[in-house]
């Protein structure tokens, strides 16, 4: 085979390479957001629901703030097995190609470059160890005058951004408008 399509091919793939090393290690990267939600429900209530809600989630309170009315939930967030497996596999299909094009170029340490696909697993047990960690949510729900029903509140939720994604189908929550922010 062609030197420089050997080459070629061996640049390219070490550049696949690298991407997969940065989408493994943003697996477990944080992405908490904050989000403004209205509701047409007292604040006693929703504060009810809420509380439910989170304990349904093996949320628990962790502190409560009465001087700015904002509450604390804490709870342990459980690493994902799909996820880990298929980080697994994708460092193993990524390792055998860069281990193939490594053997078409020195032809007598081939076996130990497909001995390299045993580090696959790695991928997944980062990811497993990154990914188990304790979450926190903040939770601040306000009074809103509203002109015709006085029962709106503005809730404030700074959490991961799949907890704000459930809590909203969940609890059918709209987000407000930018006027609030």
């Amino acid at each position: 085979m062609n030197t420089t399509i050997l080459s070629s091919t061996f640049f390219l793939t070490l550049l696949l390479a690298v991407g997969l090393f940065f989408f493994i290690r943003a697996s477990i990267k944080d992405r908490t957001e904050q989000v403004k939600l209205i509701v047409l429900e007292p604040e006693e209530s929703l504060l009810e629901r809420l509380q439910q809600y989170f304990d349904q989630r093996s949320y628990r309170i962790a502190a409560l703030d009465r001087a700015t009315g904002q509450v604390t939930f804490q709870g342990f967030v459980q690493p994902s097995w799909f996820l880990a497996i298929f980080l697994t596999v994708l460092a193993a299909c990524a390792i055998l190609c860069f281990s193939l094009v490594l053997s078409l170029l020195y032809p007598t340490f081939a076996k130990l470059f497909l001995g390299l696909i045993l580090l696959s697993p790695a991928a997944g047990v980062f990811y497993w160890r990154g990914a188990g960690r304790n979450e926190q949510v903040l939770l601040k729900v306000e009074p809103l005058p509203d002109r015709e029903t006085d029962t709106q509140s503005l809730i404030t939720v700074t959490a991961h951004r799949d907890e704000l994604e459930q809590l909203q189908q969940t609890l059918k929550l709209q987000p407000a408008d930018e006027s609030w922010s």
